[in-house]
């Protein structure tokens, strides 16, 4: 019986001593978060670092970049400068580039035109190049997405692929018939061209999206093209005069036979009226 007291005498001691462990942490671990709210209010939450977690979140676009760089600079140096940037472009001197198209022309108005696909870090070097200590007019940037035609290409090529697939296991086959065999051959090769076209457009997609196109046109600079315009005004002030003189002359000629043909009917024909008005007041 005293062994009996005993054993619940310790038993109780066990639960009160973890009843009182367990108080305990319960007041440490609120005294912490107590702590902690108190530091937080304290110290306000500090600002994303820049380029961090917020930065990086996947739009889900991938853009195709086209640039249109306008730039003024004397005629006489628009050849020059254009060809510049061609060689900078030709030679890789910003990274892998392509000239696309080239033209020029002379006159009174030079201009040239230089559209090129180049790296993007390649981009602004040749911008800067272009419009090396002169005016740079207009700059445009467009960008399309083109996320949605690179995800149907990807389906499109992952369908075309595993059709193929399962008609090359198909054509393995002993017992098909010869128009089969033929069905089958016709239907591999259809897809096979498919599968390329497919292929070419994703390479395309892919171009766009890792280059960029750059369209410069190189123009004269306001003041020049504004000089220009007056001196063509006073070459062009001749012709103008002499266009209108020939016009008149031949105008003259066109209708002196008319009047000459036309004198002799409107004489007759004011006699006649005349001779009518006689006899009715005769």
């Amino acid at each position: 019986m005293a062994y009996g007291f005993a054993k619940r005498l310790l038993a109780a001691a066990l639960v009160a001593g973890t009843l009182a462990g367990a108080a305990g942490c319960a007041k440490h671990n609120s005294e912490a978060a107590a702590d902690g709210a108190a530091a937080s209010v304290a110290a306000p939450a500090a600002p994303p670092a820049e380029g961090g977690s917020a930065d990086k979140a996947d739009l889900g676009v991938l853009l195709a970049y086209e640039h249109r760089v306008q730039v003024r600079l004397p005629g006489e140096r628009i050849a020059t400068q254009a060809q510049a940037v061609q060689a900078a472009c030709n030679a890789g001197k910003f990274g892998a580039c392509a000239v696309l198209e080239m033209s020029q022309s002379g006159g009174d108005f030079p201009s040239a035109m230089l559209q090129v696909r180049v790296v993007p870090a390649g981009v602004e070097p040749l911008v800067a190049l272009a419009g090396k200590g002169e005016e740079i007019g207009d700059r445009s940037i467009q960008a399309d997405d083109l996320a949605t035609a690179v995800r149907d290409n990807a389906m499109l090529r992952d369908r075309l692929q595993k059709e193929h697939a399962r008609l090359l296991e198909f054509q393995q086959r002993q017992d098909l018939k010869i128009a089969d065999v033929l069905t089958l051959s016709s239907r591999i090769a259809e897809l096979e061209a498919q599968l390329q076209a497919a292929q070419q457009e994703a390479a395309q997609q892919q171009r766009r999206i890792s280059t960029q196109l750059v369209t410069f046109d190189f123009e004269t600079t306001r003041s020049q093209a504004s000089r220009s315009e007056i001196g063509e005004a006073f070459r062009d002030f001749g012709g103008i005069v002499a266009a209108v003189v020939a016009f008149l002359i031949r105008a003259i000629a066109v209708l002196l036979p008319l009047t000459l043909a036309l004198l002799p009917l409107l004489w007759l024909l004011r006699r006649y009226l005349r001779k009518r008005r006689q006899a009715r007041g005769g």
